[in-house]
């Protein structure tokens, strides 16, 4: 299999090279401009690849409020013509959307299945599905929900992740506050990647949700954080509303995996335990690059 890897440079992207190698071609926006179609169509005719992965997003959640426009060139027309694209030269289109479809739903309880009827709450939700539906004009497709990504390169990526945020409150000594009334599944983006060409080589096309196992809020999600760290510091919880933030974000938007283990696939392990292998990989790479 021979993969075309869209926005290689974000925190799955990344993973994904790194986990296919040679057999991955990374493409970022100097390669393959997804606001500029006709360089997509080069790109991929220059390298045939079997499958094509687009990872690239407007995941600014509450910029996506104030520029809508940005938000759907990217999240949907641009899912669009990477679909034509592949249309184009045979290739296999997988397509990352997000829990960000759902939320609507204010007194749920149960994970969303992928035959849930979808009610995004803020404007990056509803590009994300409208992605999710122009990916999907081409039969070839497999279209991923995943939840709270974060993966190492994180660490020095602009966007960064939850994690990093954390961290980087502390280190500044600044007082933490954190949401309770959200609940979700964190995802490592290492363990997301594992299961994508496994997936694939099912040859059943379709909608997936896959995240790491069992929910959490990002209040318990911080408070994981600093128990492995053995910080016993304490946390303010607080209300979404309190945040005053422009994107109205799901309360509740945990998915439920049993599609993809329908299939024979091996489900990610749980979050506690992506947390804690992420927090030690983590001070690897901090270690390693200290030493060189």
């Amino acid at each position: 299999m021979r993969y075309a890897v869209l926005g290689a440079q974000g925190q799955l992207g990344r993973d994904l090279c790194q986990l296919w190698g040679e057999s991955a071609t990374g493409l970022g926006r100097a390669d393959a401009d997804l606001a500029r179609p006709e360089t997509l169509r080069a790109a991929l005719g220059r390298i045939r690849p079997d499958v094509v992965v687009n990872c690239a997003a407007f995941n600014f959640v509450d910029r996506a409020e104030r520029e809508p426009e940005a938000a759907f060139a990217i999240n949907a027309l641009a899912a669009h013509h990477a679909a034509l694209a592949c249309a184009e030269i045979g290739a296999v289109f997988v397509h990352f959307s997000t829990d960000y479809v759902f939320g609507r739903d204010t007194e749920r309880q149960t994970p969303y299945r992928e035959t849930d009827a979808p009610a995004p709450t803020c404007v990056y939700g509803v590009s994300k599905l409208a992605g999710e539906s122009l990916a999907q004009i081409y039969p070839k497709h497999f279209v991923i929900r995943t939840c709270g990504l974060y993966g190492l390169a994180g660490l020095t990526s602009q966007k960064s992740n939850f994690i990093e945020m954390i961290l980087r409150q502390i280190a500044q000594n600044k007082p933490l506050r954190v949401v309770y009334d959200q609940r979700c599944t964190p995802t490592f983006s290492t363990d997301l990647a594992q299961v994508i060409a496994p997936l694939v080589a099912t040859g059943e096309f379709g909608l997936y949700h896959a995240t790491n196992a069992g929910d959490c809020s990002w209040l318990e999600f911080a408070e994981a954080i600093l128990n492995i760290r053995g910080d016993p510091r304490p946390i303010q919880p607080v209300r979404t509303e309190e945040f005053g933030s422009p994107a109205r974000r799901p309360s509740y938007s945990v998915l439920a995996c049993d599609k993809v283990r329908s299939l024979g696939l091996s489900p990610l392990r749980s979050w506690k335990h992506a947390l804690a292998d992420y927090l030690s990989q983590r001070n690897n790479v901090g270690q390693a690059a200290i030493s060189t």
